[in-house]
């Protein structure tokens, strides 16, 4: 019995069915899927499913190693690395900032020193490492405001009397030359 259909409209026919169960395929891969809302980390802050979240803590032990060592190119390098993966992270800017007094880049020291405020405050440990920044520079008055107002904070800071001391002993040994000339520009034996 004929359905009264010719060879090619049965070829066409299943060419157009062939046609629309790829359609209906595709459409169904397009449909909206119910997905439950990531919950942030509550240490971190960050979704888990976030690509920038990493749980490694390596450039912040790396960049600490590299600084104790001397290499203040290397450490400035993984300090960096460790303000870009955990931007809140207050160590890991005054490593960043730190490294960059060394390197002589005080205007990015103070960029580091400033995210590191705005994170956590004027602490004793921020204030001596600014001051340290300040002796430096050769900027004693502006070391010597940051390393009071640490002790001000905290008037047993080990650190900050010991900064003081030290920048009391640098000036005592200023030299200078009868005229208040620096020795080395000029012959101080005289």
């Amino acid at each position: 019995m004929s359905w009264g259909i010719s060879p090619i409209t049965k070829v066409g026919g299943f060419a157009r069915v062939g046609l629309a169960a790829i359609v209906v395929v595709g459409l169904a891969g397009c449909q909206p899927t119910v997905t439950p809302t990531p919950v942030p980390n509550a240490v971190t802050g960050q979704n888990p499913a976030d690509v920038k979240y990493y749980p490694s803590d390596e450039p912040m032990k790396l960049g600490i190693q590299r600084f104790y060592e001397g290499n203040f190119g290397l450490a400035q390098q993984y300090f960096q690395n460790a303000v870009e993966k955990t931007p809140r992270d207050v160590t890991a800017w005054v490593g960043l900032a730190a490294s960059y007094d060394r390197l002589g880049r005080f205007d990015l020291a103070d960029r580091g020193y400033a995210a590191a405020v705005k994170l956590a405050g004027h602490t004793p440990s921020i204030l001596n490492n600014e001051g340290y920044s300040y002796m430096l520079r050769g900027d004693l008055g502006k070391a010597r405001a940051k390393f009071d107002e640490a002790l001000r904070l905290d008037p047993n800071n080990a650190t900050a009397i010991n900064n003081l001391a030290l920048l009391n002993e640098s000036t005592r040994y200023v030299e200078r030359a009868a005229n208040g000339e620096p020795c080395g520009s000029v012959d101080c034996a005289q």
